[in-house]
């Protein structure tokens, strides 16, 4: 017999971090125990994490469907896969913590070579919007930190010093010796968006994400028909769990890569669906995290190295809060890693 319980943690940035959306200080996250009364040594943990204004489940009811789940825990097969379909941060945390349990409940839920601290991740640096000189440090950090796949957020200010920065980058790393990647968030209009592509394909770009709001599927297939840079769907997929339904959008919109975040999508299966369906277009595709404290990122990372994908992943989210649950995991040399050697605390989880 099952039990469960969640606890609730808000996560703070060590600085506030700027997205098209906004400036973003903090966020909550839900961590979701199980066992088995018969075993309650072993607990499963996973994190159900919410980003305002992004993910679907972000409603007033969210706490609500958390408990129901819980009080209904050991009906968790309807729940996996049909009874969260409009809540997939909680399936996601759902399908974490019974995997967790599966494995002996010490957070090991795909032993690897990464949790053996053998091989590392290769992950891209991630550059918050903000000032122009706020930005231009931050990459100046993530290149004497090792980094050679750099991400910036970009259409929060002006376009042209967006561009004059991403200019200065060039004129030190060709393409050769540091993939930049850009992301919109939405930030461009279907019309404004072709010439914008135009000017960023000049600087040298690996790709752009989600360059004009999400549900336009007609305007992003034109644009990604036409583009000389490729497009990366990210905000695209959340939202879609039928198979029918991505088959769809992929076949309509027709992308160059999709952004594959299991806390935003449903979790492990309907990620490796998003991920198998793309291949079959030779649509290419990474993992993100999506803002995750160390229980989801950790459980995406460990999912993620077994996929064998050698493109740099956005993994890197771990370290820009101050108050995270302290784990294994450490990044070295632009990758990360799992030292099987440092210990979990959990005590904020279980009030040890």
């Amino acid at each position: 017999m099952l039990t469960g319980s969640f606890v609730k943690h808000r996560l703070h940035f060590k600085q506030p971090s700027g997205t098209s959306r906004g400036i973003l200080t903090g966020k909550n996250s839900w961590y979701l125990v199980i066992y088995d009364s018969e075993n309650p040594g072993i607990k499963g943990v996973g994190e159900c994490s919410i980003i305002t204004g992004l993910s679907i489940d972000d409603l007033p009811g969210f706490e609500n469907k958390l408990k129901k789940v819980i009080s209904d825990i050991n009906n968790y097969s309807y729940w996996l896969n049909e009874g969260l379909t409009d809540f997939p941060a909680i399936r996601f945390g759902l399908e974490t913590a019974l995997k967790d349990i599966e494995t002996g409940g010490r957070r090991l839920l795909f032993p690897s070579g990464f949790t053996e601290n053998i091989s590392g991740i290769p992950i891209n640096g991630l550059v918050w919007m903000g000032s122009y000189d706020f930005m231009r440090k931050q990459i100046i950090e993530k290149i004497n930190a090792g980094f050679r796949c750099i991400k910036l957020k970009i259409g929060a200010i002006n376009f042209e010093d967006e561009l004059k920065l991403l200019k200065l980058i060039r004129t030190d790393f060709n393409e050769n010796e540091l993939e930049l990647r850009v992301d919109a968030n939405g930030a461009f209009s279907p019309e404004e968006a072709p010439e914008k592509l135009k000017r960023l394909d000049k600087i040298g770009l690996h790709s752009i994400e989600q360059p004009i709001r999400a549900g336009q599927w007609e305007e992003l297939a034109k644009l990604c028909e036409t583009t000389p840079l490729p497009i990366a769907l990210d905000e695209e997929l959340i939202g879609i769990s039928d198979k029918n339904k991505i088959i769809k959008m992929l076949e309509t919109i027709r992308p160059q890569y999709i952004i594959v975040k299991p806390g935003l999508l449903g979790g492990f299966r309907e990620s490796e669906i998003f991920i198998a369906e793309a291949e079959k277009r030779s649509i290419g595709w990474w993992v993100t995290s999506a803002l995750e404290g160390n229980i989801g990122l950790n459980a995406i990372a460990q999912w993620a190295f077994t996929l064998d994908n050698p493109m740099p992943q956005g993994l890197g989210t771990g370290q820009v809060f101050s108050d995270n649950i302290p784990s294994p995991l450490y990044i070295r040399n632009a990758a990360l890693w799992y030292d099987p050697e440092k210990k979990w605390n959990l005590s904020h989880i279980f009030h040890e």
